[in-house]
């Protein structure tokens, strides 16, 4: 059992999760910004590795992306950056990118290099489930690695349920179809999904993510969810002139 699988054991309930972009504001801040939102009360973290083309991210991860990519961010050197994470950093980690990133550094190369840092599970939207399962499955697992699949409003209850049984940590809900960044709509349509959703009895906990914004919109996702993941949000508030204090002042919402 890895580490992300042992905090849905132990906290079911109320779990924020924060994505960010590896290199951004600047190449070597990415330790620094796990560091602080560990200190500030986040319960894991996905680590963005930027790719130039980003068809599911909004504009706020497309430049924070673009800008990592001009400074030099590439997947070697975030591992090399991350090769002292578990010194400092005890939450769960994922990454989060696209698959022609993974599959130019190479599948084992990629997940063997995960275990070495202490990453505990990724998020590959384009990684074709079928794919997955007949090609990739049994070198994430070699690994200990937890492969988050997504979920959409327009995803299928059958294809759903195979999700269900081919993971082992937790299901990211698409609040909707929309790119990342978009505003969190929890009446009407968006509600009905969630609810279809929570009345299937999954085995595997949900987190929600995408428009997720402020404590209004993170308590709203939580009515329906284990938690959820903000990422356009947090990103869009970080200063690279005053690193820790913007990640304070974004956080500090979130507490009590």
């Amino acid at each position: 059992m890895n580490r992300l699988q042992k905090l849905f054991e132990k906290k079911p309930t109320g779990l924020l999760s924060i994505y960010y972009t590896a290199g951004y504001p600047k190449l070597n801040d990415t330790l620094t910004i796990a560091e602080t939102l560990e200190k500030c009360g986040a319960d894991f973290l996905e680590i963005g590795f930027p790719y130039s083309d980003p068809v599911a991210d909004g504009p706020v991860i497309q430049a924070s992306s673009k800008q990592a990519l001009d400074s030099g961010m590439t997947l070697s050197v975030l591992f090399d950056q991350l090769k002292d994470l578990r010194k400092q950093v005890k939450i769960p980690i994922l990454l989060m990118g696209y698959v022609n990133v993974m599959l130019q550094y190479g599948v084992e190369s990629f997940c063997e290099k995960c275990k070495e840092v202490g990453v505990d599970g990724c998020i590959i939207p384009d990684l074709p489930m079928y794919e997955y399962e007949e090609m990739y499955r049994s070198t994430f697992e070699k690994y200990g690695l937890s492969n988050i699949f997504l979920v959409t409003p327009q995803t299928s209850e059958e294809r759903i349920r195979k999700i269900d049984g081919l993971s082992n940590a937790f299901i990211y809900l698409v609040s909707s179809s929309a790119t990342t960044g978009s505003n969190l709509s929890v009446s009407g349509s968006a509600s009905a999904y969630f609810e279809r959703i929570s009345k299937m009895n999954l085995q595997t906990p949900v987190m929600i993510g995408f428009g997720i914004s402020d404590k209004a919109t993170y308590q709203a996702a939580c009515n329906f969810a284990s938690g959820a993941i903000i990422g356009s949000a947090f990103v869009k508030a970080l200063d690279q002139n005053n690193l820790d204090q913007s990640i304070q002042n974004f956080m500090v919402q979130f507490k009590g």
